[in-house]
């Protein structure tokens, strides 16, 4: 919590001017915080005379930095497969090794999953943890978190990096706090620091309006969760080889308060935006939920899935499992094809990637086509039923 040191306290009002929250108030000359304060410190920094402090904070600097080393990448597994992500991974993970001159290292958990420990090395592995034991078959949050925290209190890499999915969501925060490390969230760009190794992690702030970039200069290991469909695997290389090295866990590591029941499979709306290669994506420029219908058709014409920005998410055209976004998925697909998309940063964070990029929209200004390869200026419900037709003529799909 944020407290102050009302004998050092000037009442100044620097803080109070400061708080982009309005979370600080004077009262009798004294600064007061309230209940909207997110500890984002920028209070602490602006006050002279150090009147202000986050009470918890001051966490022990790790002095011996130069203990810790390795890039480790945490390559989540769910039903004997590789999550997709965890490739993504090894690809900007096998780039910040080589400019650290360190290995590479998959962290491997689940139940007969060693034969996938190949797929992690082609993709740029130097070393694979195996962690294969019949008590991670299910996902349980406190038994990997004891884990991984096992392994990185043994090994010491001083980077790890995990995908901004459920389960990494759930864990790597829970890993963070036991080690007294930071953590960065969902993260879009990752970068190494020549002059220090640290580990710059840029990722959207305040709504997607601004990327921060943020570091952990004092704690080990550097902890990021990266979203998914944002970084590009590297190509496999079946040539490469590197070392597996299968660890024993203890009883106590796996021991847990939780029991899974059971565990369902089930389809996303309209299939998995995510793994589509072409995308055919709506905004509040569809007007309603049947304007719509002419992205269908198109997409059936592609053979493609139909996506959406929040705005069309919100006023319940689609579905929330096609909003693609900053608060949606990250999608990077062939094609993505934005019909009435305005282009805010808080939806292009979720389609940047995508090879080609077409846009359809009657503003010419608007920002969605300094992101397009393509840009269309006009009506789009004009537009959308002549595009299609042409592709059915090009396809012989006409009677």
């Amino acid at each position: 919590m944020l407290k102050v040191n009302t004998e050092t306290c000037i009442g100044c009002g620097v803080c109070e001017a400061n708080c982009a929250f309005g979370a600080i108030t004077l009262e009798d000359g004294i600064a007061v915080v309230g209940d909207t304060c997110t500890l984002c410190g920028s209070c602490v920094d602006s006050c002279e005379v150090e009147a202000l402090c986050i009470e918890g904070a001051e966490k022990k600097a790790q002095t011996d930095l130069s203990a810790w080393s390795g890039i480790w990448v945490f390559a989540e597994a769910r039903h004997g497969k590789v999550a997709p992500v965890a490739f993504e991974l090894l690809g900007i993970g096998r780039q910040l090794a080589d400019q650290r001159k360190a290995p590479l290292t998959a962290v491997l958990l689940g139940t007969d999953v060693s034969g996938k420990t190949n797929e992690l090395i082609a993709a740029g592995a130097d070393k694979v943890l195996l962690a294969d034991d019949p008590a991670l078959a299910q996902y349980r949050e406190d038994v990997y978190g004891k884990v991984l925290e096992h392994l990185i209190s043994e090994y010491k890499p001083e980077v790890l990096l995990a995908g901004a999915t459920a389960i990494g969501r759930s864990v790597v925060p829970q890993v963070a706090t036991a080690l007294g490390a930071g953590l960065t969230a969902d993260c879009t760009d990752l970068a190494i620091r020549p002059e220090d190794g640290v580990l710059l992690q840029t990722r959207p702030a305040f709504g997607g309006n601004i990327m921060a970039t943020i570091e952990c200069p004092r704690s080990r290991p550097q902890m990021a969760t990266v979203r998914p469909n944002v970084m590009a695997p590297a190509e496999p290389d079946v040539s490469r080889t590197g070392k597996v090295i299968e660890v024993e866990l203890a009883p106590e590591l796996v021991s847990s308060k939780v029991e899974v029941l059971e565990t369902v499979l089930c389809e996303e709306e309209q299939g998995n935006i995510r793994e589509s290669e072409v995308l055919v994506s709506g905004g509040r420029g569809m007007e309603n939920e049947k304007g719509f219908e002419l992205l269908r058709e198109l997409a059936g014409e592609l053979h493609g899935t139909v996506s959406a920005s929040r705005a069309a998410v919100d006023a319940g055209w689609i579905g929330y499992p096609c909003q693609v976004g900053q608060t949606g998925k990250t999608v990077s697909p062939k094609l993505y094809i934005a019909c009435g998309i305005s282009g805010a940063v808080q939806h292009t964070v979720g389609m940047q990637s995508a090879e080609t990029i077409v846009a359809i929209n009657r503003d010419e200004q608007a920002p969605i086509f300094d992101l397009a390869t393509y840009g269309l200026v006009g009506d789009l419900f004009e537009i959308l039923p002549l595009l299609t037709q042409k592709i059915k003529e090009q396809r012989g799909h006409v009677s």
